[in-house]
Protein backbone atom coordinates (compact mmCIF):
# COMPACT_ATOMS: atom_id res chain seq x y z
CA UNK A 1 0.00 0.00 0.00
CA UNK A 2 1.64 3.17 -0.69
CA UNK A 3 1.38 6.00 1.53
CA UNK A 4 -1.58 8.17 -0.48
CA UNK A 5 -3.44 5.14 -0.09
CA UNK A 6 -2.81 5.17 3.22
CA UNK A 7 -3.71 8.56 4.19
CA UNK A 8 -6.88 7.90 1.61
CA UNK A 9 -8.01 5.67 3.46
CA UNK A 10 -7.89 7.39 6.73
CA UNK A 11 -9.96 10.08 5.51
CA UNK A 12 -12.86 7.50 5.20
CA UNK A 13 -15.39 8.54 6.91
CA UNK A 14 -17.23 6.93 9.85
CA UNK A 15 -19.96 6.14 8.48
CA UNK A 16 -19.15 4.52 4.88
CA UNK A 17 -16.51 2.75 7.29
CA UNK A 18 -19.68 1.22 9.52
CA UNK A 19 -21.38 0.29 6.20
CA UNK A 20 -18.57 -1.40 4.88
CA UNK A 21 -17.85 -3.58 8.02
CA UNK A 22 -21.14 -4.88 7.16
CA UNK A 23 -20.06 -8.43 5.47
CA UNK A 24 -23.64 -10.22 4.98
CA UNK A 25 -24.94 -8.90 2.31
CA UNK A 26 -28.74 -9.53 3.34
CA UNK A 27 -28.02 -7.30 6.63
CA UNK A 28 -26.29 -4.57 4.11
CA UNK A 29 -29.03 -4.47 2.02
CA UNK A 30 -31.49 -4.62 4.91
CA UNK A 31 -30.22 -1.42 6.73
CA UNK A 32 -29.00 0.34 3.22
CA UNK A 33 -32.73 0.48 2.81
CA UNK A 34 -33.45 1.43 6.41
CA UNK A 35 -30.95 3.90 5.91
CA UNK A 36 -32.44 5.90 2.99
CA UNK A 37 -35.64 5.36 4.50
CA UNK A 38 -34.29 7.49 7.09
CA UNK A 39 -31.69 9.90 5.09
CA UNK A 40 -35.39 10.59 2.72
CA UNK A 41 -37.68 11.57 5.49
CA UNK A 42 -34.57 13.86 7.07
CA UNK A 43 -33.67 14.81 3.68
CA UNK A 44 -30.24 13.74 4.29
CA UNK A 45 -27.70 14.06 1.65
CA UNK A 46 -24.39 13.68 2.69
CA UNK A 47 -23.24 10.92 5.41
CA UNK A 48 -21.69 13.78 7.79
CA UNK A 49 -25.11 15.14 8.78
CA UNK A 50 -25.77 12.13 10.54
CA UNK A 51 -23.40 13.77 13.27
CA UNK A 52 -25.98 16.50 13.70
CA UNK A 53 -29.18 14.12 14.42
CA UNK A 54 -31.51 14.06 17.22
CA UNK A 55 -33.40 12.32 19.44
CA UNK A 56 -36.67 14.38 17.72
CA UNK A 57 -35.27 13.58 14.04
CA UNK A 58 -36.23 9.70 15.46
CA UNK A 59 -38.88 10.42 17.09
CA UNK A 60 -40.80 12.15 14.12
CA UNK A 61 -39.26 9.37 12.22
CA UNK A 62 -41.28 6.48 14.25
CA UNK A 63 -44.33 8.73 14.00
CA UNK A 64 -44.56 8.82 10.12
CA UNK A 65 -43.42 5.24 9.81
CA UNK A 66 -46.85 4.88 11.77
CA UNK A 67 -48.83 7.07 10.05
CA UNK A 68 -47.82 5.43 7.20
CA UNK A 69 -49.13 1.85 8.55
CA UNK A 70 -45.89 0.49 8.76
CA UNK A 71 -45.92 -3.39 11.19
CA UNK A 72 -44.45 -2.72 14.93
CA UNK A 73 -41.55 -5.10 14.07
CA UNK A 74 -40.91 -3.35 10.85
CA UNK A 75 -40.63 0.24 12.93
CA UNK A 76 -38.40 -1.70 15.56
CA UNK A 77 -36.03 -3.20 13.03
CA UNK A 78 -35.76 0.10 11.05
CA UNK A 79 -34.86 1.96 14.42
CA UNK A 80 -32.30 -0.88 15.14
CA UNK A 81 -30.83 -0.21 11.64
CA UNK A 82 -30.12 3.82 12.58
CA UNK A 83 -29.02 2.18 16.03
CA UNK A 84 -26.58 0.72 14.75
CA UNK A 85 -24.71 3.03 12.64
CA UNK A 86 -24.20 5.55 15.62
CA UNK A 87 -23.19 2.86 18.12
CA UNK A 88 -20.54 2.46 15.43
CA UNK A 89 -19.63 6.24 15.57
CA UNK A 90 -19.71 6.71 19.12
CA UNK A 91 -17.62 3.69 18.62
CA UNK A 92 -15.30 6.18 16.96
CA UNK A 93 -16.01 9.30 18.50
CA UNK A 94 -17.74 10.87 16.03
CA UNK A 95 -21.15 11.77 17.99
CA UNK A 96 -21.13 12.32 21.77
CA UNK A 97 -24.15 9.98 21.95
CA UNK A 98 -26.61 7.90 20.24
CA UNK A 99 -29.74 9.81 19.79
CA UNK A 100 -32.15 6.46 18.75
CA UNK A 101 -31.66 5.44 22.82
CA UNK A 102 -34.66 6.34 24.83
CA UNK A 103 -37.06 6.40 21.72
CA UNK A 104 -39.70 4.23 22.27
CA UNK A 105 -40.40 1.66 20.29
CA UNK A 106 -43.52 0.04 19.32
CA UNK A 107 -44.74 -2.98 21.40
CA UNK A 108 -45.19 -5.84 18.81
CA UNK A 109 -48.50 -7.48 19.06
CA UNK A 110 -48.89 -11.88 20.14
CA UNK A 111 -45.26 -11.36 20.69
CA UNK A 112 -45.63 -14.98 22.07
CA UNK A 113 -46.63 -15.60 18.62
CA UNK A 114 -44.00 -16.88 15.85
CA UNK A 115 -45.21 -15.82 12.37
CA UNK A 116 -43.12 -18.67 10.31
CA UNK A 117 -45.69 -21.57 10.10
CA UNK A 118 -44.35 -25.21 10.67
CA UNK A 119 -45.47 -28.18 9.11
CA UNK A 120 -46.90 -31.36 10.51
CA UNK A 121 -45.34 -34.91 11.07
CA UNK A 122 -47.65 -35.88 7.81
CA UNK A 123 -46.51 -32.83 6.05
CA UNK A 124 -42.80 -32.97 6.35
CA UNK A 125 -42.79 -36.74 5.39
CA UNK A 126 -45.08 -36.03 2.15
CA UNK A 127 -42.01 -32.76 0.97
CA UNK A 128 -39.09 -35.36 1.71
CA UNK A 129 -40.95 -38.08 -0.52
CA UNK A 130 -42.02 -35.70 -3.07
CA UNK A 131 -38.54 -35.93 -5.67
CA UNK A 132 -38.04 -38.64 -7.31
CA UNK A 133 -35.65 -41.27 -5.42
CA UNK A 134 -34.27 -42.63 -8.95
CA UNK A 135 -33.20 -39.68 -10.63
CA UNK A 136 -30.29 -37.65 -9.76
CA UNK A 137 -31.78 -34.32 -9.38
CA UNK A 138 -34.43 -36.07 -7.37
CA UNK A 139 -32.00 -37.81 -4.96
CA UNK A 140 -30.00 -34.04 -5.09
CA UNK A 141 -33.37 -32.62 -4.24
CA UNK A 142 -34.43 -35.39 -0.82
CA UNK A 143 -30.98 -34.66 0.07
CA UNK A 144 -31.16 -30.99 0.16
CA UNK A 145 -34.69 -30.90 2.02
CA UNK A 146 -33.31 -33.59 4.39
CA UNK A 147 -30.89 -31.12 5.54
CA UNK A 148 -33.36 -28.28 5.94
CA UNK A 149 -35.96 -30.09 7.71
CA UNK A 150 -34.10 -31.95 9.93
CA UNK A 151 -31.41 -29.04 11.23
CA UNK A 152 -32.56 -25.96 10.36
CA UNK A 153 -29.90 -24.18 7.96
CA UNK A 154 -31.11 -20.97 6.30
CA UNK A 155 -30.69 -21.67 2.48
CA UNK A 156 -27.61 -19.34 2.04
CA UNK A 157 -25.82 -21.61 4.52
CA UNK A 158 -26.95 -24.93 2.95
CA UNK A 159 -25.66 -23.70 -0.61
CA UNK A 160 -22.54 -22.93 0.77
CA UNK A 161 -21.77 -26.50 2.39
CA UNK A 162 -18.75 -28.09 0.53
CA UNK A 163 -18.18 -31.94 0.64
CA UNK A 164 -15.45 -31.40 3.15
CA UNK A 165 -17.97 -29.65 5.64
CA UNK A 166 -19.20 -33.35 6.63
CA UNK A 167 -16.88 -33.83 9.28
CA UNK A 168 -16.29 -36.60 12.18
CA UNK A 169 -16.18 -35.30 15.55
CA UNK A 170 -16.08 -37.70 18.02
CA UNK A 171 -17.50 -40.36 15.81
CA UNK A 172 -20.08 -38.43 14.81
CA UNK A 173 -21.04 -37.14 11.29
CA UNK A 174 -21.61 -33.29 11.36
CA UNK A 175 -22.67 -30.16 9.44
CA UNK A 176 -19.52 -27.56 9.69
CA UNK A 177 -21.71 -24.82 8.73
CA UNK A 178 -20.56 -21.19 8.18
CA UNK A 179 -23.52 -18.51 9.18
CA UNK A 180 -24.09 -15.16 10.25
CA UNK A 181 -21.50 -13.36 10.92
CA UNK A 182 -18.74 -15.23 9.71
CA UNK A 183 -19.74 -17.58 12.65
CA UNK A 184 -18.83 -21.30 12.09
CA UNK A 185 -21.07 -24.32 14.18
CA UNK A 186 -21.33 -28.11 14.23
CA UNK A 187 -24.48 -29.75 13.62
CA UNK A 188 -24.93 -33.63 14.06
CA UNK A 189 -26.17 -34.95 11.02
CA UNK A 190 -29.44 -37.19 11.40
CA UNK A 191 -29.17 -40.89 9.95
CA UNK A 192 -31.71 -40.47 7.43
CA UNK A 193 -30.01 -37.42 6.00
CA UNK A 194 -26.73 -38.80 6.16
CA UNK A 195 -28.07 -41.71 4.09
CA UNK A 196 -29.93 -39.64 1.67
CA UNK A 197 -26.72 -37.35 1.23
CA UNK A 198 -24.59 -40.74 0.56
CA UNK A 199 -26.87 -41.77 -2.00
CA UNK A 200 -26.58 -38.52 -3.58
CA UNK A 201 -22.84 -38.54 -4.05
CA UNK A 202 -22.82 -41.74 -4.80
CA UNK A 203 -24.86 -41.03 -8.08
CA UNK A 204 -23.10 -37.37 -8.76
CA UNK A 205 -19.89 -38.92 -8.08
CA UNK A 206 -18.50 -35.77 -6.74
CA UNK A 207 -17.59 -36.88 -3.13
CA UNK A 208 -13.43 -37.13 -3.66
CA UNK A 209 -13.87 -33.34 -4.21
CA UNK A 210 -13.46 -32.00 -0.84
CA UNK A 211 -13.30 -28.09 -2.07
CA UNK A 212 -16.13 -28.03 -4.09
CA UNK A 213 -19.97 -27.58 -3.42
CA UNK A 214 -21.93 -30.34 -1.65
CA UNK A 215 -25.11 -29.48 -3.40
CA UNK A 216 -24.38 -28.55 -7.18
CA UNK A 217 -26.67 -27.89 -10.50
CA UNK A 218 -27.66 -31.21 -12.25
CA UNK A 219 -27.52 -29.22 -16.05
CA UNK A 220 -26.89 -25.68 -16.81
CA UNK A 221 -27.87 -24.98 -20.41
CA UNK A 222 -25.74 -21.78 -20.40
CA UNK A 223 -22.00 -22.01 -19.16
CA UNK A 224 -22.26 -26.09 -18.96
CA UNK A 225 -20.74 -25.98 -15.37
CA UNK A 226 -21.98 -27.90 -12.84
CA UNK A 227 -18.85 -27.81 -10.21
CA UNK A 228 -20.34 -24.94 -8.51
CA UNK A 229 -22.52 -23.86 -5.27
CA UNK A 230 -26.60 -23.79 -6.27
CA UNK A 231 -28.19 -19.84 -5.58
CA UNK A 232 -30.22 -19.92 -3.24
CA UNK A 233 -32.98 -18.65 -5.05
CA UNK A 234 -32.91 -22.51 -6.92
CA UNK A 235 -33.12 -23.73 -3.52
CA UNK A 236 -36.74 -21.87 -2.50
CA UNK A 237 -38.03 -21.55 -6.21
CA UNK A 238 -36.78 -25.08 -7.45
CA UNK A 239 -36.89 -27.06 -4.58
CA UNK A 240 -38.98 -26.19 -1.61
CA UNK A 241 -41.76 -24.32 -3.78
CA UNK A 242 -41.98 -26.78 -6.32
CA UNK A 243 -42.11 -29.77 -4.21
CA UNK A 244 -44.57 -27.86 -1.65
CA UNK A 245 -46.70 -26.88 -4.60
CA UNK A 246 -46.93 -30.74 -6.20
CA UNK A 247 -47.92 -32.10 -2.29
CA UNK A 248 -50.27 -29.00 -1.61
CA UNK A 249 -48.56 -27.06 0.95
CA UNK A 250 -47.95 -24.28 -0.69
CA UNK A 251 -51.88 -24.02 -0.40
CA UNK A 252 -52.55 -25.09 2.78
CA UNK A 253 -49.62 -23.63 4.69
CA UNK A 254 -50.24 -19.86 4.51
CA UNK A 255 -46.52 -18.22 4.23
CA UNK A 256 -44.69 -21.03 3.24
CA UNK A 257 -41.00 -21.13 2.46
CA UNK A 258 -37.57 -22.02 3.76
CA UNK A 259 -37.94 -20.33 6.55
CA UNK A 260 -40.91 -22.83 7.19
CA UNK A 261 -38.74 -25.56 7.55
CA UNK A 262 -36.50 -24.25 10.41
CA UNK A 263 -39.62 -24.09 12.26
CA UNK A 264 -40.45 -26.91 11.08
CA UNK A 265 -37.10 -28.39 12.88
CA UNK A 266 -37.48 -26.36 16.08
CA UNK A 267 -40.93 -26.92 16.57
CA UNK A 268 -40.16 -30.66 16.75
CA UNK A 269 -36.86 -30.58 18.54
CA UNK A 270 -38.91 -28.54 21.68
CA UNK A 271 -41.92 -31.00 21.04
CA UNK A 272 -39.19 -33.90 22.18
CA UNK A 273 -37.40 -32.00 25.59
CA UNK A 274 -34.80 -30.14 23.26
CA UNK A 275 -33.82 -27.45 25.82
CA UNK A 276 -32.38 -24.12 24.87
CA UNK A 277 -29.01 -24.93 24.52
CA UNK A 278 -29.55 -27.30 21.92
CA UNK A 279 -31.74 -24.97 20.22
CA UNK A 280 -28.78 -22.78 20.32
CA UNK A 281 -26.77 -24.42 18.48
CA UNK A 282 -29.39 -25.95 15.58
CA UNK A 283 -30.94 -22.86 15.30
CA UNK A 284 -29.08 -20.29 16.30
CA UNK A 285 -31.40 -18.48 18.41
CA UNK A 286 -29.69 -17.01 21.30
CA UNK A 287 -32.29 -17.38 24.28
CA UNK A 288 -34.52 -20.10 24.56
CA UNK A 289 -37.80 -17.41 24.24
CA UNK A 290 -36.43 -16.28 21.25
CA UNK A 291 -36.36 -19.67 19.85
CA UNK A 292 -40.26 -20.74 21.27
CA UNK A 293 -41.21 -17.29 19.49
CA UNK A 294 -39.75 -17.91 16.13
CA UNK A 295 -41.99 -21.53 16.26
CA UNK A 296 -45.10 -19.76 17.93
CA UNK A 297 -44.39 -19.98 21.06
CA UNK A 298 -45.54 -23.66 21.58
CA UNK A 299 -45.19 -27.22 20.43
CA UNK A 300 -47.20 -29.74 18.73
CA UNK A 301 -49.14 -32.78 20.06
CA UNK A 302 -49.77 -34.18 16.95
CA UNK A 303 -48.75 -37.87 15.94
CA UNK A 304 -44.80 -37.15 16.25
CA UNK A 305 -43.51 -40.01 14.14
CA UNK A 306 -40.37 -38.56 15.11
CA UNK A 307 -37.86 -38.92 17.53
CA UNK A 308 -35.42 -36.30 19.12
CA UNK A 309 -32.30 -37.54 20.73
CA UNK A 310 -30.80 -35.29 23.13
CA UNK A 311 -27.33 -35.22 24.20
CA UNK A 312 -24.53 -35.78 22.04
CA UNK A 313 -26.59 -37.25 19.38
CA UNK A 314 -28.93 -34.71 18.95
CA UNK A 315 -30.53 -35.04 15.53
CA UNK A 316 -34.14 -35.19 13.98
CA UNK A 317 -35.29 -37.86 12.24
CA UNK A 318 -39.14 -38.35 10.59
CA UNK A 319 -40.46 -41.72 10.36
CA UNK A 320 -40.50 -43.24 6.88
Amino acid sequence: MSAKEFLDLADVPPEIEWFANITNPQTRRAYQNDLKDFMRFARITNPEVFRVVTRAHLIAWRKDLERRGCEGSTIRRKLSAVSSLFAYLCERNAVVHNPVQGVKRPKVTNANEGLTPALSDEQARLLLNAPSAETLKGKRDRAILATLLYHGLRREELCKLRVRDLQQREGMLHFRVHGKGDKVRYIPVGLKAQRLITEYLEAAKHKDDLDGALFRPVKNNITKTLAKHLHPDTVYQGIVKRYGAMVGINADVHGFCVHALRATAATNALAHNADGGVLNVEIRHLRKPTSLCFIGGKTSKSSRHLHFQNTTGHCLAYAS
